[in-house]
């Protein structure tokens, strides 16, 4: 009797989905950034129905994380969350740009279940004693980067915070830009954070062509920390939007160098 893997019964398809990753509980370390840019910017790079809220900040995250599929079996990755600040029907959140992450086995379900704008990069997270640092690059660029050392002790602290991202299926043919219409999707984190300490030092951003943080300056930093502990996702869908409001956004998710901006502002 022949084996054959591309099938599987339904009592292993709901196995599998009970030992999903995305859902499961992972120990993590990460450094996390907070900073305030020009509010015309955060306003022109968030879709509808999101609004800006009424402070202009960046969060981005910095994570390597160990996640536990059983266990005998944790896969470590490198995770990165590059965002801005949204509200959706009273709740505020970030509105998800762009999120790096080191092996296909994190993009791809990711993308898949919540439509998170993940792509793969090489993402080099270090903690040498009181010394922590972290590096993103793709495509021959480094564009994400972080160091610090670690200061006055913050933790513990256990909260969860949510964030925004769209779900959609470009079209199979050129007359259609969607096979049908986008939906937004919140996303929930529960952090436990066992230790969180202050760091004293810098969040730099490069340019690429293909990841364009840079256009998004930091004109004043308000959170730079370190922190240990347990992270859990899920999410949901909140409803459907029609493709034209995320059309303009849309390539944000691929390579698209040719594109050399618009102007934003006076």
């Amino acid at each position: 009797m022949a084996k054959l893997r591309y099938l599987k019964t339904l009592e292993q398809v709901k196995q599998a989905k009970e030992s999903n990753p995305e859902f499961m509980d992972s120990t993590m370390q990460s450094i996390r950034c907070v900073y305030e840019t020009d509010p015309a910017l955060v306003a022109a790079v968030i879709p509808q129905p999101l609004k800006p809220t009424d402070k202009p900040e960046v969060c981005v995250t910095f994570t390597h994380i160990a996640m536990h599929v059983t266990p005998e079996m944790t896969i470590e990755i490198g995770a990165t969350i590059f965002g801005v600040r949204a509200f959706h029907d009273g709740i505020e959140g970030t509105y998800l740009l762009t999120m790096p992450m080191t092996t296909e086995q994190a993009v791809v379900p990711g993308r898949e279940t919540f439509g998170e704008p993940k792509k793969i990069a090489q993402i080099d997270f270090q903690k040498d004693g009181d010394q922590v640092s972290c590096s993103v690059s793709r495509m021959g660029f480094t564009y994400l980067s972080a160091k610090g050392t670690l200061g006055e002790s913050l933790g513990p602290r256990t909260f969860t915070e949510h964030a925004f991202c769209f779900k959609a299926f470009p079209s199979c043919n050129q007359e259609d830009y969607f096979d049908q219409d986008p939906v937004l999707v919140q996303l929930e984190w529960k952090q436990n954070h066992k230790i969180v300490n202050k760091l004293d030092g810098e969040l730099i951003l490069g340019e690429s062509p293909f990841d364009p943080v840079a256009d998004l300056p930091i004109r004043r930093m308000l959170k730079l920390e370190y922190e240990s502990g347990t992270t859990q996702s899920n999410g949901k869908v909140l409803r459907t939007v029609p493709g034209e409001w995320l059309l303009p956004f849309l390539h944000q998710r691929y390579d698209d160098p040719t594109h050399t901006g618009i102007e934003i502002g006076d």
